[in-house]
């Protein structure tokens, strides 16, 4: 009776047919996978959506001079070309998120877990700590230290917020992952093609914020700094996905601001 249950098993593994559910996953790698996802991408940003446009609402009831995260400006602007503006405007693109996210993973076995959401928030604050140290001290080195932006604390918590959210949304998942998809076309080695799609992302990450109404005077050392935050951005997205590059912008912002890194 044994032998036969394992001559099954041993030919269902054969062909194809034994299930996942038999062989049980290493806890980090079925973690890894998960989080990866598109699904994760997509619920984990949501409570980074919510805080941001909640506290920027807030913000600028009384500003004389409304703020707001360029990159979620253009976002918006362009679902005003469809004539979707407001809380239409939002709600719209919560579910663009979800559709696509269910499309990308339609396929897949995606176990919801808290803990894992609880693991992806904390390896986020663990890589925000490490890239600071990383890319502070290699700037350090070449330039003076950069000044902290202006302006009142709830304000910059609400920047910093929507810039994991809505930077990692252009310049992560539409641009770097954009850069690619072409380039995947145009190369023949997987490596090439991660290394040109995040220097060019880096590049072109860092510049954004010297362009528009909004963007900053430029400045050599912020710009390098920035590239460099933008590489290790893309780098973190190319192997850990969206959710996990977010919430590191986020906090990494959120760390700045409250004066926990120095």
């Amino acid at each position: 009776m044994r032998k036969s249950a394992i001559s099954i098993a041993l030919r269902n593994t054969k062909y194809g047919y034994l299930s996942p559910h038999s062989v049980p996953m290493p806890s980090w790698h079925a973690y890894h996978r998960a989080t990866r996802s598109a699904t994760y991408g997509f619920l984990s940003a949501l409570p980074l959506f919510v805080l941001y446009e909640t506290m920027i609402v807030l913000v600028n009831l009384d500003a004389t001079r409304p703020v707001r995260v360029e990159a979620g400006v253009w976002i918006k602007e362009l679902l005003m070309m469809t004539g979707a503006s407001g809380g239409l405007g939002l709600a719209l693109l919560v579910a663009g998120g979800g559709g696509a996210a269910y499309l990308l993973d339609r396929h897949r076995d995606i176990p919801l877990r808290s803990r894992y959401f609880v693991g992806l928030v904390g390896e986020s604050a663990a890589y925000a700590v490490g890239v600071a140290l990383v890319v502070s001290s290699a700037v350090g080195a070449l330039f003076a230290a950069i000044p902290p932006a202006d302006g009142a604390l709830w304000t910059q918590l609400a920047l910093s917020i929507g810039a994991g959210l809505y930077e990692e949304l252009v310049f992560r998942v539409l641009l770097v992952g954009g850069l690619f998809l072409l380039f995947r076309a145009l190369m023949e080695t997987s490596t090439r093609v991660y290394l040109v799609a995040a220097l060019l992302g880096a590049a072109l990450f860092s510049g954004a914020h010297y362009v528009g109404p909004l963007g900053d005077p430029f400045a050599l050392p912020s710009f390098v700094f920035r590239f460099l935050f933008g590489l290790a951005l893309n780098a973190l997205f190319l192997a850990r996905g969206f959710g996990v590059a977010a919430w590191t912008h986020a906090l990494y912002d959120v760390m700045v601001v409250m004066g926990m890194l120095g």
